[in-house]
């Protein structure tokens, strides 16, 4: 290896080169923090980080969270009650020497029996070689509690231990675990390297999953189109009853659908809300870069509809709606208080609203 990159791995090429630089220099940090959006790569470059180090690289890439067997096990765990889960706690170790614990449940989460499994795990020595690699994905989603648990092996792992921790929302975590990791912040690709990725799999460069990721190659991979834009119908209802555009009514049968299916998440329809909103923005702006220009006409008139007041506040009770989906509250309920609380802000604002 040039200790340049890491092969297959796509984007953000500076953090590519640091930790392949590390694997050829033989100074590899013990705790590693990969921080940044959803489905930029954090996961899969840390895969690739373990293959060079460990070799075997095929096993490790079986512990993909994507691949459909892993989703299908994930998903029937949500079905489990928590007692049971929490005698099995979730793992995924097709490589003896690179673990991955990821999020669990039907919230998500990193538990305190996982992070009890990996203290439990980490004095043990690696099968072969010099390292063992464990990954924590996503632990910005480990309760207080979890986490805490998990600070004695941050602060001193084994020799022959490596940990690799990846976050989105990077302030979630504890600031005694941020400070005892090198942290790299990740960005979304460029438009010239999702071209690329696109061409790469086939796709055509107006291919919908492109244009609606935000630069976030393993959001378009994984991508339900149907699904989205199932969702994407109802938050523009959301939004058009938020506005004063359209009836509360209107909305309620959306609600209603929403509330009645346990496998739709909240999160589910906050990366669409998000999206939308910026789409709304972009159109108010004239920045014309819409990732949903087949909704223009709609979008326009939400647009001229709302103030900037009201898409301001729009996006903070996206963010509360996100700290929600953590918990176990009902998805209808908190749409219905977004949508309630929004327009008594049109009804403030002095812009007109066509209806109420």
């Amino acid at each position: 290896m040039s200790g340049q990159s890491f092969p297959n791995f796509l984007g953000n090429p500076a953090t590519a080169r640091a930790l392949g630089k590390m694997i050829a220099q033989d100074r590899i940090p013990q705790t590693i923090l990969l921080a940044g959006p959803e489905g930029v790569g954090k996961a899969t470059l840390a895969r690739r980080f373990g293959a060079e180090l460990l070799g075997d690289g095929g096993k490790i890439e079986q512990d993909d969270l994507s691949l459909p067997r892993n989703l299908e096990l994930m998903a029937e765990r949500e079905k489990l009650p928590s007692d049971k889960r929490a005698e099995d706690p979730l793992l995924f170790s097709t490589h003896p020497d690179f673990v991955t614990f990821p999020p669990d449940g039907p919230l998500r989460q990193i538990s305190i029996q996982q992070m009890r499994l990996l203290k439990g795990r980490a004095p043990l020595r690696p099968l072969k070689g010099r390292y063992r690699v464990f990954l924590i994905d996503h632990l910005d989603r480990a309760n207080e509690q979890a986490a805490n648990s998990l600070l004695k092996t941050f602060e001193e792992p084994p020799a022959h231990l490596i940990l690799i921790a990846t976050a989105e929302n990077f302030y979630d975590l504890l600031p005694t675990i941020r400070s005892r990791a090198l942290i790299f912040h990740m960005a979304t690709l460029p438009e010239e390297e999702m071209k690329a990725f696109a061409a790469a799999r086939g796709w055509g460069a107006e291919d919908r999953r492109v244009m609606l990721c935000g630069g976030c190659p393993g959001v378009a991979v994984t991508m339900d189109l149907e699904a989205w834009d199932l969702r994407r119908q109802r938050m523009l209802a959301l939004l058009e009853a938020a506005s004063g555009q359209a009836h509360f009514s209107s909305w309620v049968k959306h609600s209603e659908s929403i509330s009645s299916s346990k496998s739709e998440k909240l999160e589910f329809y906050i990366q669409v809300l998000y999206v939308l909103l910026e789409d709304v923005l972009g159109v108010r702006e004239g920045t014309g870069a819409e990732r949903n220009p087949d909704l223009h006409p709609q979008l326009e008139r939400l647009a001229k509809a709302v103030s900037f007041d009201w898409l301001a506040a729009a996006v903070r009770q996206v963010d509360e709606l996100a700290e929600f989906a953590r918990r176990n509250i009902q998805k209808g309920i908190a749409l219905d208080a977004f949508a309630v609380q929004l327009r008594d802000t049109a009804a403030r604002s002095s812009e007109p609203i066509t209806a109420r």
